[in-house]
């Protein structure tokens, strides 16, 4: 199924669903071990939460962060120093600089111009690896971002020098509104850009739940209730690329 506009309503009312009965059953709450329900992935003692959503980040973590390839290491080469002298403020104060401006989007399209390449080898670095555990089940990858967002997933590998739990660092957690401004930069320039159209909304879908939650970096977490997380999937995950640029214009947390 190709997710869509359309797909992503019929999401909200259905996989989602399902996504926010698990929270009131523990099958995606800290309250539960995390179980190999098919994906041939080897036990983790203490892990708790879905193994597969625990699997998706912890191993963004390892392809991006710490042990990231030789291409990943020349992108960041360039594109950092590039947002350090023309963003000095962060890049999610330029974006919402420019967006701000009648120019918009063509004039981050030309900011953005400079760093095409590392912005086309980080975008293919996390889509290949959503693809990797969840290529065709696009249900399943919503309820990843759920789980994220709500800090239930408990990866007890990163211990005792890391966070335990797999979500957003910081409270309030600024890395959404950065990833935000990266991937509309993607966007802009034609990167992937239907992907991360439909990718977009369930950052968004993150970003909220995680500001509801506010979930504890290195304990197991709750999930929130059933029908909030309804609430805010129906909201989010319908969001056009324009809606969600109006949304990340509020920070920390949604407005």
């Amino acid at each position: 199924m190709t997710l869509d506009r359309r797909n992503l309503l019929k999401l909200t009312a259905g996989a989602v669903t399902v996504a926010g009965a698990a929270v009131l059953t523990g099958a995606a709450t800290g309250t539960a071990a995390a179980a190999d329900t098919g994906t041939g992935l080897p036990p983790v003692p203490g892990m708790l939460g879905d193994r597969r959503a625990n699997e998706l980040w912890y191993q963004l973590d390892e392809i991006a962060l710490y042990h990231p390839s030789q291409e990943v290491q020349d992108a960041y080469a360039v594109l950092f120093p590039f947002i350090q002298e023309n963003a000095p403020q962060g890049l999610y104060e330029k974006w919402r600089e420019l967006s701000r401006e009648p120019a918009y989007p063509k004039n981050y399209a030309e900011f953005a111009k400079p760093v095409e390449q590392p912005l086309k080898t980080l975008s293919k670095l996390q889509l290949d690896n959503f693809d990797h555990f969840y290529r065709g089940d696009e249900a399943g990858l919503v309820k990843a971002f759920a789980a994220f967002g709500q800090g239930i997933l408990f990866d007890p590998r990163r211990a005792p020098t890391e966070s335990e739990v797999h979500t957003m660092d910081g409270n309030p957690p600024g890395g959404y509104h950065f990833w935000h401004a990266i991937l509309r930069a993607q966007m802009v320039l034609g990167i992937d850009r239907h992907r991360w159209a439909r990718i977009d909304p369930l950052l968004g879908f993150a970003w909220a739940l995680q500001s509801i939650a506010k979930p504890d970096h290195r304990h197991v977490n709750p999930g929130l209730p059933r029908e909030q997380v309804l609430h805010e999937a129906r909201y989010w995950l319908p969001r056009s690329p324009a809606e969600l640029d109006r949304d990340f214009q509020s920070e920390p947390y949604p407005a």
